[in-house]
């Protein structure tokens, strides 16, 4: 690791997502870190581009600028919100398994673990998908909610291959033999009003890595992504990681 440079933070956002949520976190990480928002295909300018709905198509759209950063002993950490969680477990696994060096955290928000249950990818119809958003506080009111709408045309296709995505890269981590944790600590993030992901699911996240795991509440709902709130935990954790990793032993002692 680079003493001296910044850590990339890069970040993952829930279904049906851009990444336009993590705007603001670039001022409100704090020093030290370089959040880099990454964008999934198939939305913003990735437009033209096919969405990833299987673990393969995820790797190959995906891993190999992180694969540049980790080869380069850059330090890094991955942050996925929802969706974006079980991305960036994903993509961390798989870095680790190139012989890369393992980000310095692990950050999950409002994403339920990969043995958690997950929303059943063989009824995904324009109903049960506005049911699920509506849970979420994520679905339109009046015209935008109509059949043919704007809404429908674009969101709701990419919200439907996002939670194909997301059942694909949960089989995929529950078939790796014996559900092979992470040699990365772990921090695990509730929204105090989230409706859907509650404390007690992220408490899950403790069995999928061999280091360190903290779970935080913060203020917000599943979407507290959009506040201040969360960057400035996961930019402060950030800093501890890589502070104590220069220092073998001492993650044990760190407060994220």
């Amino acid at each position: 690791m680079r003493d001296g440079s910044p850590l990339t933070l890069y970040c993952f956002a829930h279904a049906g997502a851009g990444v336009s949520g993590f705007a603001h976190w670039r001022t409100t990480a704090g020093p030290g870190v370089t959040v880099a928002p990454v964008l999934l295909p198939g939305r913003g300018a990735r437009r033209r581009e096919a969405r990833a709905t299987s673990h393969g198509q995820l790797l190959d759209a995906l891993l190999g600028p992180l694969a540049g950063q980790a080869a380069d002993g850059r330090p890094y950490a991955l942050y996925g919100h929802s969706l974006g969680g079980i991305v960036a477990h994903t993509l961390a696994r798989a870095l680790i398994d190139l012989g890369l060096p393992a980000p310095a955290l692990l950050a999950v928000g409002a994403s339920p673990p990969p043995h958690a249950a997950a929303l059943r990818h063989d009824d995904l119809s324009d109903e049960r998908l506005l049911r699920f958003a509506g849970d979420l506080d994520a679905a339109p009111d009046g015209p935008l909610a109509t059949p043919g709408s704007l809404w429908h045309r674009t969101v709701l296709p990419v919200l439907r291959d996002d939670l194909l995505l997301a059942a694909a890269l949960r089989t995929a981590a529950l078939a790796d033999a014996a559900h092979r944790p992470l040699p990365v600590p772990v921090l695990a993030v509730d929204g105090r009003d989230d409706p859907v992901v509650g404390a007690a699911a992220l408490d899950g996240w403790a069995r999928w890595t061999t280091g360190r795991f903290v779970r935080r509440t913060v203020p917000g709902d599943h979407f507290f992504v959009r506040g201040p709130h969360a960057p400035r935990l996961i930019g402060r954790a950030c800093r501890v990681v890589r502070r104590t990793r220069r220092v073998p032993g001492l993650i044990s002692g760190g407060q994220l």
